[in-house]
Protein backbone atom coordinates (compact mmCIF):
# COMPACT_ATOMS: atom_id res chain seq x y z
CA UNK A 1 0.00 0.00 0.00
CA UNK A 2 1.26 3.47 -0.92
CA UNK A 3 0.23 5.47 2.13
CA UNK A 4 0.45 8.83 0.33
CA UNK A 5 -1.84 7.66 -2.46
CA UNK A 6 -4.22 6.21 0.09
CA UNK A 7 -4.33 9.44 2.12
CA UNK A 8 -4.95 11.52 -1.02
CA UNK A 9 -7.70 9.13 -2.09
CA UNK A 10 -9.43 9.21 1.29
CA UNK A 11 -9.33 13.04 1.48
CA UNK A 12 -10.58 13.35 -2.11
CA UNK A 13 -13.57 11.10 -1.35
CA UNK A 14 -14.47 13.11 1.76
CA UNK A 15 -14.23 16.43 -0.10
CA UNK A 16 -16.20 15.22 -3.11
CA UNK A 17 -18.79 13.33 -1.10
CA UNK A 18 -18.75 10.43 -3.52
CA UNK A 19 -16.30 8.00 -5.14
CA UNK A 20 -17.16 8.80 -8.76
CA UNK A 21 -16.35 12.52 -8.55
CA UNK A 22 -13.24 11.91 -6.46
CA UNK A 23 -11.94 9.36 -8.97
CA UNK A 24 -12.48 11.78 -11.86
CA UNK A 25 -10.67 14.52 -9.99
CA UNK A 26 -7.68 12.29 -9.27
CA UNK A 27 -7.68 10.87 -12.78
CA UNK A 28 -7.98 7.25 -11.69
CA UNK A 29 -10.60 4.55 -11.95
CA UNK A 30 -13.33 4.27 -9.35
CA UNK A 31 -12.25 0.70 -8.52
CA UNK A 32 -8.66 1.87 -7.92
CA UNK A 33 -9.90 4.61 -5.62
CA UNK A 34 -12.11 2.23 -3.68
CA UNK A 35 -9.24 -0.22 -3.29
CA UNK A 36 -6.92 2.48 -1.95
CA UNK A 37 -9.44 3.55 0.68
CA UNK A 38 -10.09 -0.08 1.67
CA UNK A 39 -6.35 -0.72 2.01
CA UNK A 40 -6.03 2.35 4.22
CA UNK A 41 -8.87 1.14 6.44
CA UNK A 42 -7.28 -2.29 6.65
CA UNK A 43 -3.91 -0.75 7.51
CA UNK A 44 -5.46 1.37 10.27
CA UNK A 45 -7.71 -1.41 11.52
CA UNK A 46 -10.73 0.90 11.47
CA UNK A 47 -13.56 1.73 9.10
CA UNK A 48 -13.35 5.36 8.00
CA UNK A 49 -16.34 5.61 5.67
CA UNK A 50 -19.85 4.30 5.99
CA UNK A 51 -20.94 3.29 2.49
CA UNK A 52 -24.55 2.73 1.49
CA UNK A 53 -26.25 2.72 -1.90
CA UNK A 54 -27.67 6.20 -1.26
CA UNK A 55 -25.08 8.11 0.75
CA UNK A 56 -21.53 8.26 2.02
CA UNK A 57 -20.63 9.41 5.52
CA UNK A 58 -17.69 9.45 7.89
CA UNK A 59 -17.57 7.08 10.83
CA UNK A 60 -16.37 8.34 14.20
CA UNK A 61 -12.89 7.10 13.34
CA UNK A 62 -13.14 8.81 9.94
CA UNK A 63 -14.12 12.14 11.48
CA UNK A 64 -11.10 11.94 13.78
CA UNK A 65 -8.70 10.85 11.05
CA UNK A 66 -9.75 13.21 8.26
CA UNK A 67 -8.33 16.51 9.64
CA UNK A 68 -5.06 14.78 10.49
CA UNK A 69 -4.79 13.26 7.02
CA UNK A 70 -5.55 16.62 5.47
CA UNK A 71 -2.90 18.32 7.58
CA UNK A 72 -0.31 15.72 6.61
CA UNK A 73 -0.98 16.31 2.92
CA UNK A 74 -0.87 20.09 3.32
CA UNK A 75 2.40 19.92 5.29
CA UNK A 76 3.95 17.75 2.58
CA UNK A 77 2.74 20.05 -0.20
CA UNK A 78 4.06 23.11 1.65
CA UNK A 79 7.44 21.45 2.16
CA UNK A 80 7.65 20.57 -1.53
CA UNK A 81 6.64 24.08 -2.50
CA UNK A 82 9.23 25.72 -0.25
CA UNK A 83 11.91 23.87 -2.19
CA UNK A 84 10.48 24.01 -5.69
CA UNK A 85 8.67 27.35 -5.92
CA UNK A 86 11.89 29.28 -6.22
CA UNK A 87 13.30 26.87 -8.76
CA UNK A 88 10.43 26.36 -11.21
CA UNK A 89 8.16 28.56 -13.27
CA UNK A 90 4.48 28.82 -12.33
CA UNK A 91 2.69 26.04 -14.18
CA UNK A 92 -0.36 23.78 -14.09
CA UNK A 93 -4.12 24.05 -14.51
CA UNK A 94 -6.29 26.57 -12.68
CA UNK A 95 -10.05 26.10 -12.60
CA UNK A 96 -11.70 29.50 -12.10
CA UNK A 97 -15.41 30.25 -11.74
CA UNK A 98 -16.74 33.77 -12.27
CA UNK A 99 -20.06 35.56 -12.85
CA UNK A 100 -20.74 35.94 -16.56
CA UNK A 101 -20.93 39.72 -17.05
CA UNK A 102 -18.17 40.64 -14.62
CA UNK A 103 -15.97 37.99 -16.17
CA UNK A 104 -16.53 39.19 -19.72
CA UNK A 105 -16.11 42.88 -18.94
CA UNK A 106 -13.32 42.88 -16.40
CA UNK A 107 -11.65 39.50 -15.94
CA UNK A 108 -11.03 38.32 -19.49
CA UNK A 109 -8.59 41.14 -20.38
CA UNK A 110 -6.70 40.56 -17.13
CA UNK A 111 -6.62 36.79 -17.54
CA UNK A 112 -5.22 37.21 -21.06
CA UNK A 113 -2.36 39.22 -19.60
CA UNK A 114 -1.84 36.67 -16.84
CA UNK A 115 -1.60 33.79 -19.32
CA UNK A 116 0.84 35.73 -21.47
CA UNK A 117 3.05 36.24 -18.39
CA UNK A 118 2.78 32.59 -17.32
CA UNK A 119 2.90 30.33 -20.40
CA UNK A 120 3.05 27.23 -18.22
CA UNK A 121 -0.44 27.85 -16.81
CA UNK A 122 -3.60 26.37 -18.31
CA UNK A 123 -6.86 28.12 -17.42
CA UNK A 124 -10.23 26.38 -17.21
CA UNK A 125 -12.78 29.20 -16.97
CA UNK A 126 -16.39 28.62 -15.90
CA UNK A 127 -18.52 31.74 -16.51
CA UNK A 128 -21.92 31.42 -14.87
CA UNK A 129 -23.93 33.59 -12.48
CA UNK A 130 -24.97 30.50 -10.52
CA UNK A 131 -22.71 29.72 -7.57
CA UNK A 132 -21.00 26.34 -7.75
CA UNK A 133 -19.76 24.16 -4.92
CA UNK A 134 -16.01 24.66 -5.16
CA UNK A 135 -15.03 21.38 -3.53
CA UNK A 136 -17.55 19.15 -5.29
CA UNK A 137 -16.81 20.71 -8.68
CA UNK A 138 -13.05 20.76 -8.18
CA UNK A 139 -12.83 24.55 -8.58
CA UNK A 140 -9.55 26.09 -7.43
CA UNK A 141 -10.74 29.66 -7.29
CA UNK A 142 -13.96 31.63 -7.73
CA UNK A 143 -14.98 35.26 -7.95
CA UNK A 144 -18.16 36.08 -6.08
CA UNK A 145 -20.07 39.30 -5.64
CA UNK A 146 -22.16 40.00 -2.56
CA UNK A 147 -21.66 39.39 1.12
CA UNK A 148 -19.80 36.27 2.12
CA UNK A 149 -21.77 33.97 4.39
CA UNK A 150 -20.02 30.63 3.83
CA UNK A 151 -17.41 30.41 6.61
CA UNK A 152 -15.87 27.30 5.02
CA UNK A 153 -14.31 29.48 2.30
CA UNK A 154 -11.35 31.82 2.42
CA UNK A 155 -12.58 35.13 0.97
CA UNK A 156 -10.22 37.93 -0.06
CA UNK A 157 -11.78 41.25 -1.15
CA UNK A 158 -10.92 42.44 -4.65
CA UNK A 159 -13.12 45.47 -5.21
CA UNK A 160 -16.06 47.40 -3.80
CA UNK A 161 -19.22 46.95 -5.85
CA UNK A 162 -21.58 49.91 -5.97
CA UNK A 163 -24.78 50.52 -7.86
CA UNK A 164 -26.77 53.39 -9.33
CA UNK A 165 -30.37 53.84 -10.38
CA UNK A 166 -30.30 54.70 -14.07
CA UNK A 167 -32.64 55.48 -16.95
CA UNK A 168 -32.25 56.88 -20.44
CA UNK A 169 -32.64 60.64 -21.06
CA UNK A 170 -35.50 59.80 -23.42
CA UNK A 171 -37.39 57.81 -20.79
CA UNK A 172 -36.99 60.59 -18.22
CA UNK A 173 -38.15 63.19 -20.73
CA UNK A 174 -41.31 61.16 -21.40
CA UNK A 175 -42.11 60.00 -17.86
CA UNK A 176 -40.43 62.55 -15.59
CA UNK A 177 -37.39 62.33 -13.33
CA UNK A 178 -38.06 61.00 -9.80
CA UNK A 179 -36.88 63.37 -7.07
CA UNK A 180 -37.45 61.03 -4.11
CA UNK A 181 -37.60 57.28 -3.60
CA UNK A 182 -41.38 57.46 -3.30
CA UNK A 183 -41.51 59.02 -6.78
CA UNK A 184 -40.41 55.67 -8.22
CA UNK A 185 -43.91 54.33 -7.63
CA UNK A 186 -45.64 54.02 -10.98
CA UNK A 187 -42.43 54.01 -12.97
CA UNK A 188 -41.53 50.97 -15.07
CA UNK A 189 -39.10 48.71 -13.28
CA UNK A 190 -36.42 46.64 -15.00
CA UNK A 191 -35.55 44.08 -12.35
CA UNK A 192 -32.85 41.52 -11.65
CA UNK A 193 -34.57 38.17 -11.33
CA UNK A 194 -31.93 36.39 -9.24
CA UNK A 195 -33.17 38.26 -6.18
CA UNK A 196 -35.93 36.78 -3.95
CA UNK A 197 -38.30 39.69 -4.68
CA UNK A 198 -37.04 41.41 -7.84
CA UNK A 199 -39.72 44.11 -7.89
CA UNK A 200 -38.98 45.27 -4.33
CA UNK A 201 -36.20 47.84 -4.43
CA UNK A 202 -34.42 48.73 -1.20
CA UNK A 203 -32.98 52.23 -1.06
CA UNK A 204 -31.01 53.67 1.85
CA UNK A 205 -31.01 57.43 2.37
CA UNK A 206 -28.16 59.51 3.76
CA UNK A 207 -29.51 59.08 7.31
CA UNK A 208 -29.28 55.30 7.01
CA UNK A 209 -33.01 54.76 6.71
CA UNK A 210 -34.03 52.00 4.29
CA UNK A 211 -37.13 52.35 2.15
CA UNK A 212 -38.73 49.51 0.20
CA UNK A 213 -40.34 50.53 -3.08
CA UNK A 214 -42.63 48.18 -4.99
CA UNK A 215 -41.83 48.77 -8.65
CA UNK A 216 -44.16 48.19 -11.55
CA UNK A 217 -42.47 45.18 -13.16
CA UNK A 218 -41.91 45.76 -16.90
CA UNK A 219 -39.01 43.35 -17.42
CA UNK A 220 -37.06 40.92 -15.29
CA UNK A 221 -33.98 38.92 -16.27
CA UNK A 222 -30.99 37.31 -14.62
CA UNK A 223 -28.53 39.24 -16.81
CA UNK A 224 -27.37 42.72 -15.86
CA UNK A 225 -26.24 43.58 -19.38
CA UNK A 226 -29.75 43.05 -20.72
CA UNK A 227 -31.25 45.22 -17.97
CA UNK A 228 -28.89 48.05 -18.79
CA UNK A 229 -29.59 47.81 -22.52
CA UNK A 230 -33.32 47.84 -21.83
CA UNK A 231 -32.87 50.98 -19.74
CA UNK A 232 -30.74 52.61 -22.44
CA UNK A 233 -33.50 51.81 -24.95
CA UNK A 234 -36.02 53.73 -22.85
CA UNK A 235 -38.01 50.79 -21.51
CA UNK A 236 -37.76 51.79 -17.86
CA UNK A 237 -35.57 52.31 -14.81
CA UNK A 238 -33.08 49.81 -13.44
CA UNK A 239 -30.54 49.41 -10.66
CA UNK A 240 -27.21 48.65 -12.27
CA UNK A 241 -23.80 47.88 -10.74
CA UNK A 242 -21.34 50.50 -11.87
CA UNK A 243 -19.03 47.82 -13.23
CA UNK A 244 -21.74 47.26 -15.87
CA UNK A 245 -23.15 50.79 -16.27
CA UNK A 246 -20.00 52.93 -16.20
CA UNK A 247 -19.49 53.13 -19.97
CA UNK A 248 -23.15 53.80 -20.75
CA UNK A 249 -23.14 56.59 -18.14
CA UNK A 250 -20.02 58.21 -19.58
CA UNK A 251 -21.47 57.96 -23.09
CA UNK A 252 -24.74 59.57 -21.91
CA UNK A 253 -26.85 56.57 -22.91
CA UNK A 254 -28.21 56.36 -19.34
CA UNK A 255 -28.34 58.94 -16.58
CA UNK A 256 -27.96 58.26 -12.82
CA UNK A 257 -30.92 59.46 -10.77
CA UNK A 258 -31.73 59.65 -7.05
CA UNK A 259 -28.05 60.07 -6.16
CA UNK A 260 -28.92 60.73 -2.52
CA UNK A 261 -29.81 57.06 -2.07
CA UNK A 262 -27.59 54.00 -1.82
CA UNK A 263 -28.94 50.95 -3.65
CA UNK A 264 -26.10 48.44 -3.67
CA UNK A 265 -23.40 47.73 -1.12
CA UNK A 266 -21.41 44.64 -1.97
CA UNK A 267 -17.87 43.38 -2.50
CA UNK A 268 -16.21 41.32 -5.19
CA UNK A 269 -14.29 38.51 -3.49
CA UNK A 270 -11.90 35.92 -4.72
CA UNK A 271 -12.62 32.73 -2.77
CA UNK A 272 -11.12 29.29 -2.39
CA UNK A 273 -11.67 26.32 -0.08
CA UNK A 274 -10.11 26.79 3.34
CA UNK A 275 -9.39 23.12 3.98
CA UNK A 276 -7.21 22.64 1.00
CA UNK A 277 -3.64 23.46 0.13
CA UNK A 278 -3.43 26.40 -2.26
CA UNK A 279 -0.97 25.76 -5.12
CA UNK A 280 1.58 28.40 -6.07
CA UNK A 281 -0.14 29.07 -9.42
CA UNK A 282 -3.40 29.89 -7.62
CA UNK A 283 -1.70 32.19 -5.14
CA UNK A 284 0.08 33.99 -7.96
CA UNK A 285 -3.23 34.55 -9.77
CA UNK A 286 -4.88 35.87 -6.58
CA UNK A 287 -2.06 38.37 -6.05
CA UNK A 288 -2.25 39.41 -9.71
CA UNK A 289 -5.99 40.12 -9.45
CA UNK A 290 -5.63 42.03 -6.18
CA UNK A 291 -3.00 44.30 -7.70
CA UNK A 292 -5.03 44.79 -10.88
CA UNK A 293 -8.13 46.16 -9.14
CA UNK A 294 -6.40 48.17 -6.43
CA UNK A 295 -8.13 50.21 -3.71
CA UNK A 296 -10.67 51.86 -6.00
CA UNK A 297 -11.95 50.09 -9.13
CA UNK A 298 -11.36 51.93 -12.38
CA UNK A 299 -15.02 51.73 -13.39
CA UNK A 300 -16.01 54.04 -10.51
CA UNK A 301 -13.65 56.82 -11.55
CA UNK A 302 -15.61 60.04 -11.97
CA UNK A 303 -18.95 58.55 -10.97
CA UNK A 304 -18.90 59.47 -7.28
CA UNK A 305 -16.97 62.74 -7.29
CA UNK A 306 -19.56 64.42 -5.04
CA UNK A 307 -18.86 61.92 -2.25
CA UNK A 308 -15.12 62.64 -2.26
CA UNK A 309 -15.53 66.36 -1.76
Amino acid sequence: MDRLDSLESFVAVVEAGQFTTAAERLGIGKSVLSRRVSELEEHLGARLLQRTTRRLSLTDAGREFYPRALQLLEDLAEAEQSVSSGQQAVRGRIRLATPLTFGLLHLVPLLNRFLESHPGVTLDLDMDDAQVNLIQEGIDLALRIGRMEDSSLIALPLATIRGLIVASPDYLARHGTPDTAQDLTGHRGLCYSNLPEPQKWRLTDRDGKTLVINMELRLQTNNGDMLLEAAASGLGICISPTFIAYRAIREGRVVPILRDYSVLDATAYVVYPSRRFVPVRVRVLVEFLQQAFGDRPYWDEGLFEDERE
